[in-house]
């Protein structure tokens, strides 16, 4: 948290010590009403211990520094969390503003305070390449902190919660960059958390300050509108009122505003006018127990007819974060839509806090099912932490994890799995456990087979079909919606991809040491270590691994092998081309443009990040680059057993007959080849082109081909096609 001068705040010690002993007091005060006097005294320590640590600090808009902390605390009473969570928020701002460090803290309040205002502070003194990297890798910290204890997480969302609220005194610019953070960050993850009251106010907050002009004049719009619907509302309110009287049933009934961005996100999504936007109030219906909640619902219908497909069981089946109701949507009078919440009261608390609801750091070893499925998400996110490769990667999952609808799938067992909206088979694979995921082949929703691909509904029973040899497909990462999929499928392309990549890297930087008169078997361990120590990597395997994604090149990492000078010369051997095989996976490539295959002379080029790509020696789309850059290009060769096939395209033109497509795809299956694809174009004089994907072992089995082809008396002509 940044602070100004001082001299924008009170200019006199007397003038702070008396603020802040009525503070104090206050706090006290609030404390008193469920905390022991023991803890009491604590808490009021850390003020006072945070207070003199911030004495002479004033935020921007000339408050003593310490109003912001008190005011986080502040909202941690509310929930009624513990003195520990309290003098973590008290001195949460502590350790970056002051000289006071970690350590200190330890020391004075204990290792479990220590450890929570750890978890809140920001990483200010590592250096980031970007303003986007430092973020990343600060809710990387704290989400990881979060996975061991939530209280670091309900800490820094209060902070939040009022940064927000005093965000009129920084520039529009700052505040909109904080508030977009907040709307997708922070407010998801309130959410997530089932903090509904604070998960409403931080989108309030954002929307006004993201976009003030629309804020303003949907905030006028709503206004203008409570008039005309007061009378609406208020007859609908006292018809249900009277309804739950009739049936005897004891029920608080609530009329409910809809919040301003609820209201302009239905008119996004919607594509919808101000006007058109009828169900901008809502009613809750509270009552006793369960029974009574469907009693309600089977009256409320009775009252007003029901919108068909606008009822939702969240009692039977709750949301991920606990949210718990029966949600039905009515036709009122004049036509008017009314949406209906029907819960118990100990629902509502659940819905208004969430996990801060069943708040539970005592020695009771039993969980709630809301805390057993938080700790479940909390340990979602360490395990997205292995598989991540960075902050921002870790950070992408998290955005995708916290999805804003869900669908209900079932397993064969019967067990209900909740999955973000979108979410297809392979996403319910690695639901279920990430190596049914990366062995997952095919799948049954609701015992058909269908495509993994397949976007999941409410309801589909889903069953996965596994085999042993499967690995995860790269295709995969365009249609998955789970973060935890996502990371997973990139987490094992990366293993392979690194092993691959060590072995052209190790292959690449023999053949640059054979030109300089040297082998790689007679490089010692002694010169390995000046290497590795010069160029900052941890291992051998690593240099050579980046040698074959080309973020290093084999002749400089070569030369610096012999500038030590304790490599023993080799023999003089002849600079040989790279022999390639077509099967070393991600590590090279064959070019798209001219699709080589073996028999064809070829090059290869060393791309960043993407390893040896592999073009034929004349393809038209390299010939400027070989030229200009003629020190990136290699020779390389075909190895003499391949052992796969390789696509390559042939374009047919022959008669227009019948048959004549019968007669060519017979030939390519005498000649053992399979077809891929096949694509038909007219031409003049009564032709047609025929374009063909054909899979091939080598220019040998094309030759034998074109050759089986030329003798169909239709065929008019044939050739190979390059992009």
């Amino acid at each position: 948290m940044q602070v100004s001068a001082p001299s924008r705040g009170p200019q006199t010690a007397e003038a702070y010590e008396s603020e802040r002993r009525l503070q104090l007091e206050k706090l006290r005060e609030l404390l008193g009403t469920y905390l022991k006097p023991e803890d009491i005294e604590r808490v009021a320590a850390a003020f006072l211990f945070s207070a003199e640590a911030h004495k002479g600090q004033f935020r921007i808009s000339g408050d003593p520094y310490f109003s912001h902390p008190l005011a986080v605390a502040g909202i941690l009473t509310g929930w009624h969390l513990d003195a520990q969570a309290l003098m973590a928020a008290l001195l949460h701002d502590v350790t970056e503003d002051t000289e006071i460090t970690n350590k200190e803290i330890g020391e004075k309040f204990g290792k479990v305070t220590a450890e929570l205002v750890d978890g809140v502070s920001k990483l200010d003194k590592i250096e980031f390449q970007s303003i986007e990297d430092a973020q990343a890798e600060n809710f990387r910290k704290m989400l990881l902190a979060m996975a061991r204890d939530v209280r670091v997480i309900l800490i820094k969302l209060a902070d939040r919660l009022h940064n927000m609220r005093t965000l009129d005194t920084l520039r529009p610019d700052k505040r909109r960059r904080i508030a977009r953070e907040t709307l997708e960050i922070y407010a998801p993850i309130a959410n997530r958390l089932g903090l509904n009251n604070l998960y409403r106010e931080m989108q309030e907050l954002a929307f006004r300050h993201v976009w003030p002009l629309r804020f303003n004049v949907l905030a006028k719009a709503v206004k203008a509108a409570r008039g005309n619907r007061r009378e609406v509302v208020g007859k609908i309110q006292q018809a249900i009122k009277e309804r739950m009287a009739e049936a005897k049933i004891e029920a608080e009934v609530m009329g409910r505003e809809k919040h301003l961005f609820g209201i302009y996100r239905k008119m996004r999504g919607k594509s919808l006018s101000f006007s058109q936007v009828l169900d901008i109030y809502g009613f809750r219906v509270i009552v006793k127990d369960v029974p009574t909640c469907y009693l309600v619902l089977g009256t409320l219908h009775g009252l007003y007819k029901p919108v068909p497909g606008k009822f939702k069981d969240y009692i039977a089946i709750p949301k991920g974060n606990g949210y718990q109701s029966l949600h039905t949507t009515l036709i009122g009078p004049y036509g008017t839509p009314v949406e209906v919440q029907i819960r118990t009261t100990e629902m509502h608390h659940v819905a208004e806090s969430g996990v801060a609801s069943h708040w539970l750091y005592k020695d009771d070893k039993s969980l709630s099912e809301l805390q057993q499925r938080t700790h479940k998400w909390l340990q979602s996110l360490l395990e997205l932490q292995s598989t991540s490769g960075d902050s921002a990667e870790f950070l992408e999952h998290l955005k995708i994890d916290l999805f804003p609808g869900e669908v209900y799938v079932f397993t064969p067992m019967g067990k209900i799995l909740p999955l973000p909206r979108g979410s297809t088979a392979v996403d319910f694979a690695y639901a279920v456990h990430t190596d049914i995921g990366n062995r997952c082949v095919a799948c049954r929703i609701n015992h058909e087979l269908m495509p993994l691909r397949t976007e999941l509904r409410n309801g589909d029973q889903v069953e996965v079909i596994t085999a042993s040899h499967a690995n995860p497909n790269p295709a995969w990462l365009s249609y998955v919606k789970t973060g935890k999929a996502r990371s997973q499928i990139r987490h094992f392309l990366k293993t392979v991809q690194q092993a691959e990549s060590a072995r052209l890297g190790e292959r690449l930087l023999a053949k640059a040491l054979a030109d300089l008169n040297a082998g790689l078997e007679t490089i010692k361990e002694a010169t390995w270590e000046k290497v590795l120590r010069e160029s900052g990597a941890k291992v051998k395997e690593e240099v050579l691994t980046d040698i074959g994604l080309g973020k290093r090149l084999a002749p400089v990492v070569a030369r610096r092998l012999m500038l030590h000078g304790e490599a023993q010369q080799a023999e003089v051997r002849a600079a040989g081309p790279v022999p390639i095989r077509g099967t070393e996976g991600m590590a090279v490539q064959l070019a798209r443009c001219c699709q080589p295959i073996p028999g064809d002379p070829v090059v290869g080029s060393i791309k960043k990040g993407q390893g040896l790509i592999v073009h034929v020696f004349d393809c038209p789309g390299i010939i400027k680059s070989r030229v200009q850059e003629a020190d990136k290009w290699l020779d390389v060769e075909w190895a003499p057993e391949s052992g796969r096939t390789f696509d390559t395209r042939i374009r047919v033109v022959a008669q227009n007959a019948p048959g004549v497509l019968a007669k060519v795809a017979g030939g390519i299956a005498e000649a053992g080849s399979n077809i891929l694809n096949v694509n038909m174009d007219e031409e003049r004089d009564a032709c047609t082109a025929i374009d063909f994907i054909l899979q091939v072992t080598d220019r040998v089995h094309l030759a034998r081909i074109m050759r089986i082809l030329r003798h169909i008396p239709e065929v008019v002509r044939i050739s190979r096609v390059r992009e």
